[in-house]
């Protein structure tokens, strides 16, 4: 792990750029900062690794000036790019594997570094889940800790507005400049003013469908436990709380009635393991019992780079070719399907992913392009 290190405006812009470049995923990323220190060499050896790699074409290094466009764009509207390296960028979101190469704030940053919680669940809430949702927001605030959530409809607007005043953070799939839904513009400028909205997405990007569960991943990531208050059987809510058990965070639920359909989440998630909770006693109870660090994962090993003397293997890399599917699968698993290890997994899959043969994703998976 390097350590954390504050980037100069120059050094911010040739982060940006490699992190906005074509055929750059966050393994990727992670990998070539890793393997050139500085992202200027990195951005200068993409052309020549990427033909390497067999990939002539369909790829596009992000230019200076589109890069130096995006940062003033986001400071002229009150937001930071905060690079993983830097020391305000949060502490827990560094243990994940890999971390986002960036992350856009806008509000109090300093909110994140305070014990969190993240309150997620069903859009179409039921009155009861809402007071519910409201109570726990509510009391964990007064009790010293800040609510995560995602800024939807139903819980987590709840959520966000019972805590205002204690400190929230919603965390947004498009751009930080991105109001959506739009219902909750009122409730975006609060939490704007008084307490954090953060995105990995680029400034002025508009999330697609596939961008929720990046975003979910940050929620969970930001908190030491998350709390699923409604979900029903197939429901976001589930991929929030299935990322939080991968990146070591507790999984806690409420339960409802069996006769609910928005009850069958929670109930099929504490049958399975999650804790039951009911209230905010139950959740601090459970959040007190955790080691000194808040979390059960170790810190991820960032920038870490063992390149093999006269390149990747052929071999190591069919291997690796074998394996992915056009499903993400997490990275250990390939590593351990194709015998091999994390650290040259990710050196291997970065290679594969500038040939445009694989494709990496936040959160330690990858999966083949089709």
């Amino acid at each position: 792990m390097t350590q954390p290190k504050s980037l100069s405006d120059t050094e911010r812009i040739d982060w940006l750029r490699l992190a906005r470049t074509s055929g750059v995923g966050p393994v990727t990323f992670a990998q070539l900062i890793a393997r050139y220190r500085d992202a200027d060499k990195a951005i200068e050896a993409v052309p020549d690794l990427a033909q390497r790699a067999g990939r002539a074409s369909g790829y596009k290094v992000c230019r200076k000036e589109d890069a130096e466009a995006e940062l003033e764009a986001s400071r002229k509207h009150g937001a930071h790019l905060i690079a993983c390296c830097e020391p305000e960028f949060p502490r827990l979101l560094k243990t994940l594997s890999p971390p986002p190469p960036f992350l856009s704030a806008i509000g109090n940053i300093n909110l994140a570094t305070r014990p969190a919680v993240a309150l997620v669940g069903a859009r179409d809430a039921s009155a009861a889940g809402r007071k519910i949702a409201r109570d726990l927001a509510s009391a964990l605030g007064k009790a010293g800790y800040v609510t995560v959530s995602g800024l939807a409809l139903g819980i987590d607007g709840e959520v966000h507005a019972a805590s205002l005043a204690t400190g929230t953070i919603a965390v947004l799939a498009g751009g930080v400049d991105h109001v959506y839904p739009p219902q909750h513009e009122r409730l975006y400028g609060g939490i704007a003013a008084e307490g954090l909205i953060v995105s990995e997405s680029p400034f002025g990007y508009r999330a697609k469908a596939q961008d929720f569960p990046r975003r979910n991943r940050i929620i969970t990531g930001l908190a030491a436990g998350v709390v699923v208050v409604e979900a029903a059987a197939r429901s976001g809510s589930l991929i929030s709380a299935r990322m939080a058990g991968e990146q070591g965070r507790e999984v806690m639920a409420v339960p409802g009635s069996p006769l609910d359909p928005r009850a069958e989440g929670t109930n099929e998630l504490i049958r399975t393991g999650a804790s039951l909770v009911r209230n905010a006693d139950d959740v601090l109870e459970i959040l007190s019992s955790l080691p000194l660090g808040g979390v059960r994962a170790g810190p991820a090993a960032l920038f870490d780079w063992e390149p093999a003397p006269d390149g990747l293997p052929a071999s190591q890399i069919d291997a690796v070719r074998r394996v992915l599917t056009p499903f993400p699968l997490p990275i250990d698993e390939i590593a351990r399907a194709a015998n091999l290890g994390p650290g040259r997994c990710a050196a291997i899959l970065s290679e594969l992913e500038l040939a445009g043969e694989a494709s990496t994703i936040a959160g330690g998976l990858a999966c083949r392009v089709v």
